[in-house]
């Protein structure tokens, strides 16, 4: 459903607790790319153990380069942490391989930038944060993607406030970003993991990478999955009634088997071959 090609810069946007960094960790981990780099950034140093000792686990870091700055680091230590994993992703990349780069997070980063901004005499401007990191945002966020001989594929991790709603450094991200991933805090309360919105994420480079049948079954749970929605209110109070709407009878018919091809217990991969016969099965053959 949202399909990723190499040299796509994706971000994976959520509030604190939704699963941005297990995510991500899974992604690392099962990822097929020749070298994958992971930077932390601003990260508790309890964080930071937990990712790399029980959600990266060993096969994970076996394959992969983690460059480290906590919170408890100065701001141009946390700035330069994001640069570095940054130049090591493109070292790779101009031997002609393909490369993971996945950071956690972005927003932390932008807060370091912020810091030093403000020390050193720049007016605030949005929510705080000075015009420069606005000019600094696209000029790191730029060297990733396709190169002559090799990619780097990005993944930025984005914190949002607390009641879900985009800041000014989660806007400027998405408007620079190939794609983006939001991850919902009702379903992570419903147990529903990983707890992607699919309508509100969207992959700007999918139908360039995926066939034509592929296309039109992600269409079809996308399109069954809206109409869900439309009237799932009207489930809950008990006034929908079956037979003036055919698309929506058959939402209400395949939304279990829906839900539980989006479910995904971390740790565990599933192959692309099995995942699109899945979803084909849902999508006209019946749950």
């Amino acid at each position: 459903l949202l399909t990723c090609a190499r040299g796509q810069r994706v971000g994976i946007f959520g509030e604190p607790g939704v699963g941005k960094s297990i995510l991500l960790s899974d992604i690392v981990s099962g990822t097929d790319a020749d070298v994958a780099v992971v930077a932390l950034v601003g990260e508790r140093g309890r964080e930071v153990r937990e990712f790399l000792e029980h959600q990266l686990g060993p096969e994970g870091r076996q394959r992969a380069i983690v460059v480290v700055a906590t919170s408890d680091r100065p701001a141009i230590e946390r700035v330069k942490a994001a640069y570095v994993a940054t130049s090591i992703a493109e070292y790779f990349r101009d031997q002609g391989k393909h490369v993971l780069l996945a950071m956690d997070n972005i927003t932390r980063f932008a807060r370091a930038q912020r810091e030093i901004g403000l020390a050193s005499g720049e007016p605030p401007t949005r929510r705080g944060f000075p015009s420069s990191l606005f000019a600094v945002l696209p000029r790191l966020l730029e060297r990733s993607g396709p190169g002559r001989v090799g990619s780097i594929t990005s993944l930025y991790s984005v914190l949002l406030e607390g009641d879900g709603t985009l800041d000014p450094v989660a806007e400027e991200i998405q408007a620079l970003l190939d794609g983006h991933v939001f991850l919902s805090n009702e379903l992570a309360q419903r147990n529903h993991f990983p707890a992607i919105d699919v309508l509100r994420s969207r992959s700007r480079l999918m139908d360039a990478v995926v066939p034509p049948v592929h296309r039109a079954d992600a269409s079809r749970l996308r399109e069954l999955l809206a109409r869900y929605a439309d009237i799932e209110l009207l489930l809950r109070v008990g006034e929908y009634e079956k037979g003036g709407d055919a698309v929506a009878d058959e939402a209400v018919a395949k939304i279990d088997a829906i839900n539980a091809f989006l479910r995904q217990a971390s740790a565990t991969h599933e192959s692309i071959e099995k995942t699109r016969q899945r979803m084909r099965e849902i999508a006209y053959e019946g749950a």
